[in-house]
């Protein structure tokens, strides 16, 4: 049976409609954290001209395969074996980035090796597109942003809601600069940050 996410098939025309615009110039985009592999055949399929690669923890790729099996996108590229914390992704250059609801997920020291990762396989005028919900000053969006953050925490004590300050100072300290804050449906956010002109990522 394939996977199916119903947060998926909701979100997908709010952030398509962000990525459609801010992805026009770019040509290969990195997701980060596939998952079902909902998401990339539906930004795929809209965005033929973009060279899309899935990548996902190995267990999640039969998921992947069989989505990508379906919709039979010759831009969707079937999935990679991403740990974020591995020290080399062996995956080239990219120069567009997407994820989502990823940083919520892993634990800190897993978003900032997704900064670390993403430093390494950079182009020099990269987009790096984040979509989940965060915190600001510290602070919950929503009541139900806080139910889901205690409810992340009770399954896994090191995932939780971020801040949005804190993992802007990782983008920044790669060398990228927030672009655009968008609001989403359900109070998440669609982040985009563009490398700085002339600052290295390394």
């Amino acid at each position: 049976m394939m996977p199916y996410s119903e947060a998926c098939e909701r979100n997908r025309a709010p952030i398509l409609s962000v990525l459609a615009r801010v992805f026009a110039d770019r040509n290969r985009v990195l997701e980060i954290g596939s998952g079902t592999g909902q998401h990339a055949v539906y930004f795929g399929g809209a965005l033929p001209r973009l060279t899309w690669q899935t990548s996902d923890l190995a267990e999640c790729h039969d998921g992947i395969h069989a989505w990508l099996a379906q919709a039979g996108l010759p831009n969707v590229l079937p999935p990679i074996a991403l740990d974020v914390h591995a020290p080399a992704w062996n995956i080239g250059r990219f120069d567009a980035f997407f994820s989502a609801n990823v940083v919520h997920i892993v634990g800190w020291s897993g978003v900032e090796a997704m900064f670390r990762g993403i430093a390494r396989h950079c182009a020099s005028d990269c987009i790096v597109a984040f979509y989940g919900p965060y915190n600001y000053g510290g602070r919950f969006t929503s009541p139900s942003n806080a139910e889901f953050d205690a409810w992340l925490r009770g399954r896994n004590a090191s995932s939780g809601i971020r801040d949005f300050e804190s993992v802007d100072a990782l983008a920044c300290g790669i060398g990228l600069a927030l672009a655009e804050d968008n609001a989403m449906p359900a109070n998440n956010r669609l982040l985009v940050w563009r490398k700085r002109g002339g600052q290295n990522v390394v």
